[in-house]
């Protein structure tokens, strides 16, 4: 069950919503060859759309920001058009959706893409591990390191994305500063080497996030933008460095009216509660306050949103294997096991097959 509190209405900038349990932004796989949403993907977001607010998979804002197979995009008409269908129909069944934009900078290999482009990042430093391709687990290869040109391109990739976000019908946009991705790149003192302007002591390391998100808040509107933090989050082999500090210097220094600031924690609350004393403004939690918290559980809602830690919670596998979430929080109702099998990629197992409440009552009076 959950209480008045996670179900009231609040607000995100410009974005009026009914709840504050919040769909978590979660890699699919599957869109076109060419980055275009289709009608599955409208179908599995309309099934969702009771979510207080949908923060919608990574969409690269460019060819060359695409880091894994069948990810969106938002920098063509047609993947424009294809998008529009998507926020249309959560927005027929009441629903709210913002477009979470995500350079994967070093993360991704050639082979992954139409375009075979060699990734960029700040510095030529390529991540451990292997990425997953066609032709199985590689190495990822070595990125090129940004120029000053390229650095400037990649941040008008990001307006012109945030302004088509808003063409195809989105609520609003959610910028990726975090998991390892190409801003949390700059920000990271492991994959940041740079000698120039962006590199070396903090407030440079983080020039680019800033630069991101101020253009972006220029293009749109600070009310209509939202940015998501991972602080000390190692995924995609990412080693901050100093974390106090660096958010210490970042949060002060984001725009003061943005829509929200959403914190994807990794077992470190006090870090939490950290950026909540210096942000006034609203703040999303995908709450793993500990290593036990894995993946986020539902039992968090009351105590999180009681507390004033956070004005909305995030979830998302709950998300994922629980289409009608909201309704079987209400009723304290079984929820579905996700299926990790069919996370990546595939057609409806497991994408917009699970069954609802309805669906499982309705077969059990017909027994």
């Amino acid at each position: 069950m959950i209480s008045r509190i996670a179900q009231s209405e609040t607000t995100f900038g410009d974005i009026k919503v009914n709840n504050r349990l919040i769909m978590a932004p979660m890699s699919r796989n599957r869109a076109t060859a060419t980055g275009e949403a289709t009608a599955l993907m409208a179908k599995y977001y309309a099934q969702r759309a009771s979510a207080g607010l949908i923060i919608s998979e990574g969409i690269q804002p460019s060819e060359v920001g695409q880091g894994f197979a069948n990810t969106p995009g938002l920098f063509t008409k047609s993947q424009v058009e294809s998008w529009q269908h998507v926020t249309n129909a959560v927005h027929a069944k009441g629903g709210k959706i913002v477009a979470q934009i995500m350079h994967a900078g070093r993360i991704g290999h050639p082979s992954i893409y139409p375009s075979h482009h060699v990734s960029l990042a700040p510095s030529p430093v390529p991540a451990k591990g292997k990425a997953f391709t066609p032709d199985g687990m590689q190495t990822y290869p070595v990125p090129r390191e940004m120029s000053l040109g390229d650095i400037a391109q990649t941040v008008a990739d990001h307006t012109h994305s945030a302004r088509l976000a808003i063409d195809a019908g989105f609520d609003g946009i959610e910028i990726h500063a975090g998991n390892g991705f190409l801003i949390h790149q700059f920000i990271a003192e492991n994959t940041n080497l740079r000698t120039d302007r962006y590199g070396g002591n903090i407030p440079n390391r983080i020039s680019f996030a800033l630069e991101v998100i101020n253009a972006c808040v220029d293009e749109i509107g600070a009310s209509r933008v939202g940015v998501r933090l991972s602080p000390a989050n190692p995924y995609n082999d990412i080693n901050e460095g100093d974390t106090q500090a660096i958010y210490q210097a970042l949060i002060p220094s984001l725009p003061k009216h943005l829509a929200y600031v959403h914190v994807m924690e990794a077992n470190n609350r006090k870090q939490t509660d950290a950026i909540r004393e210096m942000w006034a403004g609203p703040l999303i939690l995908n709450p793993h306050e500990d290593q036990s918290s894995w993946p986020a559980s539902s039992n968090v809602l009351d105590p999180l949103l009681s507390s004033g830690l956070a004005e909305g919670i995030s979830l998302g596998a709950l998300f994922l294997a629980n289409p009608d979430l909201v309704a079987r929080l209400k009723k304290g109702f079984k929820l579905n096991l996700p299926d990790e099998t069919t996370y990546y990629g595939g057609a409806e197992h497991g994408y917009t097959d699970y069954p609802t409440m309805e669906n499982i009552l309705a077969e059990s009076s017909d027994e």
